[in-house]
């Protein structure tokens, strides 16, 4: 479920004002839904906050998303197993896309790391390991 509501007049979106939880259950993994949800159908944006040192397995989607890194290096790989040697540094303010279905997955290697996901609905995602 989303914060956002719709207003005659702009209302800043505030992160913090939204339900954060651990996706997938994964230490040091905290998501918040800013816009949409990723089961309904239209566009929604997810913001996702790595604690230093934090991994997100291989995993995929059937929706094509876009990242943007907002805070820190994200790390990024694509293959269905994690690969040190193919990890590509995201550097704050960069943006890299995980096509539909391809298993990708992510480390906040050098310290904390926030990133932006949007995609279109209804979509979900699987865990390879």
């Amino acid at each position: 479920m989303s914060f956002f509501v719709q207003a005659e007049t702009p209302e800043p979106l505030h992160p913090e004002q939204a339900g954060w939880s651990a996706p997938l259950g994964l230490a040091g993994v905290a998501g918040a839904w800013l816009l949409g949800n990723q089961a309904d159908e239209g566009i929604y944006q997810y913001r996702v906050r790595l604690e230093p040192g934090a991994r997100i397995p291989p995993h995929t989607h059937p929706d094509t998303r876009n990242s943007t890194v907002l805070k820190g290096t994200l790390w990024v790989g694509f293959g269905e197993s994690f690969d040190e040697g193919a990890l590509v540094a995201v550097p704050e303010g960069s943006l890299y896309l995980a096509p539909a279905g391809t298993p990708h997955f992510l480390w906040a290697r050098d310290g904390a790391v926030e990133y932006q996901e949007s995609g279109v609905g209804p979509s979900g995602t699987r865990v390879l390991q």
